[in-house]
C-alpha cells in the first residue's frame, strides 16, 4: 500500500460520508470529513514522534498525560458543561483509566513495557472519553424528560441524588452499550484492532487473542468505573432543566432549582 493509494482511498471515503450526511441534512455535515483530516494529521505526527517516545516510560507517561488532557477537553466541549467541571472530568478519566491499567500490569497479564503501556493506555483512555460523552449526553436529555418525576421525588423530601437515580442508571446503561456489545460480538461480528494488529505484527493467533481479551476486559472495567465516577459528579443536579440546556447548568436562565 503506497501513500498515494492511501490518500485516494481515504479521500473517496470522506467524500462518501460528506455526501450522505448532506443528503440526510444532518447537523454539522462537515464534522465527518474534518474528523478524517484531523486523524490523518494527528496519526502522521504520531508516527513521526513515536520512534523516540516508545523507548522511554517517562516519555510514554507524558504522552498519556497529553491524551488525558485531550480526552478531558473533548468531553468538556461535547457536553458544554461549566468550566468548574473540567477537573472532575479529568479526575474521572484518570481514575477510570488508571485502575484497569494497574491491574493488567500488576498481575503480569501484559509486560510492563513502554510499548504496551502506550498501546493499552491509549485504548482505555479513548474508551473512557467515549463513555463520559455518551453518558453526559444521555443524562442531559433524561433530566429534561424525567423532570416531573424528579420534582415529585423532591417534593416528598428526597435528595437530588435520589430523585435522579432512575435517569442516572438509564444513562449509565446506555453509555456502556457500545463497549459491552463490542466484547460480546468479538470474533463473531468484529475483528478488534488489537487482535488484528498483533497478528500482522507476527504474534500467534493465541497470543493475539490473549492480548485482545485483556484489552476488552480493561475497557469494560474502565467503562464501569467511568459511569460510577460520572454519577458522583453529575448524579445530584443542582437545577432541573425546563428546556434544552447543557449538562451541569452552564447557563442559569430557564431552570428550576432543585431544593436541598
Amino acid at each position: 500500500m503506497t501513500p498515494f493509494v492511501t490518500i485516494v482511498a481515504v479521500a473517496v471515503l470522506a467524500v462518501i460520508s460528506l455526501a450522505v450526511v448532506l443528503a440526510l441534512r444532518l447537523e454539522h455535515p462537515w464534522l465527518q470529513p474534518w474528523a478524517v483530516l484531523r486523524a490523518v494529521v494527528q496519526l502522521g505526527i504520531l508516527s513521526v514522534i513515536l520512534g523516540g517516545v516508545i523507548s522511554s516510560r517517562w516519555l510514554v507517561a507524558a504522552f498519556l498525560a497529553v491524551m488525558v488532557i485531550a480526552a478531558t477537553w473533548v468531553v468538556y466541549r461535547r457536553l458544554k458543561v461549566d468550566a468548574r467541571f473540567l477537573l472532575p472530568i479529568a479526575g474521572t478519566v484518570i481514575a477510570a483509566s488508571a485502575v484497569p491499567l494497574v491491574v493488567v500490569f500488576a498481575t503480569g497479564a501484559v509486560d510492563f513495557s513502554p510499548r504496551y503501556l502506550l498501546a493499552l493506555g491509549g485504548i482505555v483512555i479513548g474508551n473512557t472519553m467515549t463513555v463520559c460523552t455518551l453518558m453526559g449526553r444521555s443524562l442531559g436529555g433524561l433530566y429534561l424528560s424525567q423532570r416531573d418525576e424528579m420534582e415529585a421525588w423532591l417534593s416528598i423530601g428526597a435528595t437530588p441524588r435520589r430523585s435522579a437515580l432512575r435517569a442516572v442508571r438509564s444513562a449509565a446503561s446506555t453509555a456502556l452499550i457500545p463497549s459491552t456489545d463490542q466484547t460480546r460480538t468479538t470474533g463473531i461480528v468484529t475483528l478488534p484492532g488489537a487482535f488484528v494488529g498483533a497478528v500482522f505484527a507476527g504474534a500467534s493467533p493465541i497470543q493475539a487473542a490473549q492480548f485482545q481479551i485483556v484489552v476488552l476486559a480493561a475497557i469494560l472495567a474502565a467503562g464501569a468505573l467511568t459511569a460510577a465516577s460520572f454519577t458522583g459528579v453529575f448524579g445530584a443536579p443542582e437545577v432541573l432543566p425546563l428546556d434544552e440546556r447543557p449538562l451541569g447548568g452552564r447557563r442559569a436562565p430557564s431552570v428550576s432549582r432543585a431544593p436541598r
